[in-house]
């Protein structure tokens, strides 16, 4: 479902007339804020099949600094692998790199085995040191949850299930409103909620290993 389409849905169920493009007037720009703000925090509800994807970075020998291109710091890593050497990266935290960097007199160099974040570079894409530090090429690739953009285009398209979207702009829009001549903001909510869930069940059960939390 498109952009457009998604907030001539929220217009509809609050009985507005459809537009022809988002930015046709002031009140319609607000919707598609709304639409946003929905999309976020359904994105952050679960790590959605839909939005998972590879990152991959390719290391030189002597750096230990790279950037996840395309991350744009939004990024939940699910694993991480040494792709050349076949075995999983152990996340460290900034602490321990910074014992194995700055309080050695020389770090060590070989096949990367620990990875840990450090900063955004200028793009704003996240930015990962790894050790030890590579002697040669290899191909890392990190498993992440990759969040989306707003929308902007009236073309552009969700990836995440669009009815918990949906009803959740309805209700951000009956709450600004304040009234909607039937249902109440705390009902409109009610049903997003359960929108979401549901949407979380079937998403779930794609993966029904990540619910068991083992001690």
């Amino acid at each position: 479902m498109t952009y457009l389409d998604i907030v001539n849905g929220v217009l509809r169920r609050i009985r507005e007339d459809e537009v022809t493009s988002v930015n046709n007037s002031t009140y319609s720009k607000m919707i598609g804020d709304f639409v946003n703000d929905a999309k976020t925090t359904v994105e952050n509800a679960w790590d959605w099949s839909a939005l998972r994807t590879t990152l991959t970075l390719t290391t030189e020998a002597g750096i230990f600094n790279y950037a996840l291109v395309g991350s744009q710091n939004n990024i939940k890593v699910l694993d991480a692998l040494n792709d050349t050497s076949n075995f999983f990266l152990e996340y460290k935290g900034s602490s321990w790199f910074n014992d194995k960097y700055l309080n050695s007199s020389t770090a060590a160099t070989g096949t990367p085995s620990n990875y840990s974040f450090n900063g955004v570079d200028a793009n704003g894409d996240t930015l990962v040191d790894v050790y030890p530090k590579p002697n040669d090429v290899y191909e890392l690739r990190f498993n992440v949850v990759q969040r989306t953009p707003n929308l902007s285009s009236d073309s552009d398209t969700l990836s995440v299930p669009y009815l918990p979207v949906l009803h959740m702009a309805v209700a951000l829009a009956a709450r600004e409103r304040g009234e909607t001549g039937g249902t109440s903001t705390a009902e409109y909510f009610s049903i997003a909620d359960s929108f979401l869930s549901d949407a979380i069940a079937l998403d779930a059960a794609r993966h029904p290993e990540e619910l068991v939390w083992y001690s």
